[in-house]
């Protein structure tokens, strides 16, 4: 048997609450049946994982990797296509499958892996959560990255990116 652990070696490995719940998204978006991109998303009130999310087709539809996405079947570019796409965002099917539990998220904080898009945003906003934080993605190009920026700011919604320690 090796040494005891010290005190100290235990907290220097020990991840930040944001590191754990992002973790935890991370391994969320594995779920996703969509075939171009998987994101995960969970949301949290008081420290307690109280829904999560996925994207993917809705509940019912053939999976995104079944046929049953007509953009994710086709060659449209990245940005290009939405209009045809029938995955729900992660952000959206962890909050919709809270409201389908009954389960209150105001106040809560949404973790996704991916920077929510516009319509997340102004869901997210409606739904009463306080804080997303994310892992990744980009700012949209000018006018739209205005307005998203003026909608937060307006709406007092917090909003920041992961700052990994590792």
């Amino acid at each position: 048997m090796g040494p005891t652990p010290t005190l100290e070696s235990i907290r220097s490995r020990r991840p930040s609450w944001d590191e754990y719940f992002m973790g935890i998204a991370h391994h969320v978006a594995s779920r996703s049946n969509c075939s171009r991109r998987h994101v995960g998303a969970i949301i949290v009130v008081g420290r307690s994982i109280v829904s999560t999310g996925y994207n993917g087709t809705p509940m019912g539809v053939r999976n995104c990797f079944e046929g049953g996405c007509i953009r994710c079947a086709s060659d449209a570019p990245p940005g290009q296509g939405y209009d045809t796409c029938t995955c729900v965002h992660a952000e959206a099917n962890a909050m919709l499958l809270a409201a389908r539990h009954g389960t209150a998220i105001e106040g809560g904080i949404l973790y996704s892996t991916l920077r929510p898009c516009f319509s997340c945003l102004k869901e997210a906003i409606q739904a009463g959560i306080q804080e997303i934080v994310f892992d990744s993605g980009s700012p949209y190009e000018d006018e739209l990255e205005e307005a998203y920026q003026s909608l937060r700011a307006e709406s007092g919604m917090r909003m920041r990116r992961l700052e990994h320690t590792s």
